[in-house]
């Protein structure tokens, strides 16, 4: 099963690209939250006020004051505070399910499900993006999710500048543990020389954060260096519009 997971995971990297042209008129940096846990808005919430930033935070309805990774999940009333601060909302699946493990009809009925749960609790908000849980991607999920959504967000490190796919989005992880090995001066750096979009996912924000978290110091951190950098700071959904608001989709080389 596991090796075929990593073929499956690989197809979806090479093949039904749907290849646009990521152009924004200067570079822009965009983070969102997954799941997400409660402490994303209660301890992130404030910080991104502080900055004067908006971010996306992705859904699973499945999720609500629930548990995952022995973490406290969000409440409506959370879901229904950061959308009044006008932060997006997007598409994480209704129950957290890999889409390896979903077929077409319960793909289908997972994002149906979503949909209709945002929606009665956003009076009537439809979610735009998407990000794949655990960053999983099929062949099969791409088809279905580009009949629904702008854009679909992974988890593959990289500037999302000119040709890229609109059904994997590339984006680096911002855990405690790893942002030692990235170089973000210079990630920021050739986002604003390149003119690129450069986004990161986020989980759980605490001083003790889980393997898949950041401290709010790191959270803080990232932040700064972005606008330091002079990059444009927007959710996944703002940033898309204005990365391929005039521009077209290319056709398959």
């Amino acid at each position: 099963m596991r090796q075929l997971d990593q073929f499956r995971r690989r197809a979806a990297r090479y093949l039904e690209i749907e290849p646009t042209n990521v152009a924004p008129a200067r570079g822009l940096f965009s983070l969102s939250f997954d799941d997400f846990p409660e402490n994303a808005w209660s301890v992130a919430g404030p910080i991104l006020a502080d900055h004067g930033v908006l971010a996306t935070y992705y859904v699973c309805g499945g999720l609500e004051r629930g548990t995952n990774l022995d973490l406290p999940q969000f409440t409506t009333e959370q879901l229904q505070a950061l959308h009044a601060a006008g932060h997006e909302v997007g598409c994480h699946t209704f129950g957290h399910d890999s889409v390896l493990r979903l077929d077409g009809p319960a793909l289908a009925d997972s994002l149906d499900r979503n949909a209709r749960w945002v929606a009665e609790r956003l009076d009537g908000y439809r979610m735009q993006t998407f990000a794949y849980p655990f960053g999983d991607a099929s062949l099969g999920a791409k088809r279905a999710l580009r009949r629904r959504f702008d854009l679909a967000r992974g988890v593959r490190e990289g500037l999302n500048v000119g040709r890229e796919d609109r059904m994997l989005i590339k984006s680096f992880g911002m855990e405690s543990r790893r942002l030692p090995g990235y170089h973000l001066e210079a990630m920021m750096a050739e986002a604003a020389d390149k003119a690129g979009w450069l986004t990161a996912y986020a989980h759980d924000v605490s001083d003790h954060p889980t393997p898949y978290g950041c401290t709010p110091a790191d959270l803080d951190h990232v932040l700064t260096l972005a606008k330091q950098s002079g990059l444009t700071i927007l959710p996944v959904g703002q940033a898309w519009g204005a990365s391929v608001g005039g521009a077209r989709t290319l056709k398959a080389a």
